[in-house]
């Protein structure tokens, strides 16, 4: 997976999917910036990369700030003078019933989970379709595709994400931009640890999964890798479930 010297713009890279893609990519000789809204935490995943021997750009951002993405793009463009790819990793949510949920708790859910996604993409799609080239990768979830009990509202956030992928790459994909969704399953990430709760929610999930088990971020991060490689020249719109055959999505 050729990935070497792109400037690849990461999200949600201060832990979990976003972390281990935002290394695969290093690992692999792109030039990566990471972006995330916990400083403390993205200092310490850069300083990993660089204890590792790669280099990582850390930019702390609110991408639910149009402004603040705006004035990182700029930075980005100014100092590598252009982005090849965008990875959209950011994946938020409580599990709990729909009752329960409450107006602010919902427009968080959209906000990060759709509406930074798009705000990402509006920011750098301009620079990609004056190159007539770019990829753009975003995480879904599977909650997306065909629902999850106690993440209606997250379930509906990513379905959009899922839709939003496919109508950008009608639009840009014939100026040389290509736009695809990874859909992750169980993933262990610290959050899923957090809002798992007991061991015996992980443990019925294991038990719903066909291959036995949940994924590792990794397993994610090269499945979002190759969609933004130089193998990759003519997938787009497309969703692909990672989830050890939980879903089945035709």
């Amino acid at each position: 997976m050729d990935v070497a010297d792109k400037v690849s713009i990461i999200t949600a890279a201060a832990s979990g999917i976003g972390k281990a893609t935002a290394r695969r990519f290093a690992e692999l000789g792109a030039r990566v910036i990471l972006v995330d809204i916990n400083e403390g935490a993205l200092t310490a995943a850069a300083k990993e990369l660089a204890e590792a021997g790669y280099a990582a750009q850390p930019e702390a951002c609110d991408i639910t700030n149009q402004e603040a993405v705006q004035a990182l793009v700029r930075r980005v463009l100014e100092q590598r003078q252009r982005i090849d790819v965008l990875v959209n990793a950011v994946g938020w949510g409580n599990i709990e019933p729909f009752l329960d949920g409450t107006l602010a708790y919902w427009q968080k859910l959209i906000q990060l989970n759709l509406m930074g996604t798009l705000i990402m993409s509006h920011a750098v799609l301009p620079s990609m379709l004056a190159r007539q080239s770019g990829s753009i990768v975003n995480l879904a979830s599977d909650a997306g595709r065909v629902g999850s009990l106690g993440e209606t509202v997250y379930a509906a956030a990513k379905g959009g994400v899922i839709a939003f992928t496919k109508s950008l790459a009608r639009e840009v994909s014939r100026h040389g931009v290509l736009v695809n969704c990874i859909s992750p399953g169980p993933t262990d990430t610290p959050l899923l640890r957090e809002h798992a709760g007991t061991g015996s929610v992980i443990e019925k999930m294991v038990k719903a999964i066909p291959m036995r088990r949940i994924a590792q971020p990794e397993e994610l991060a090269n499945a979002i890798v190759f969609m933004a490689s130089r193998e990759n020249t003519y997938i787009t719109g497309q969703v692909l479930s990672v989830s050890g055959g939980l879903t089945m999505s035709g």
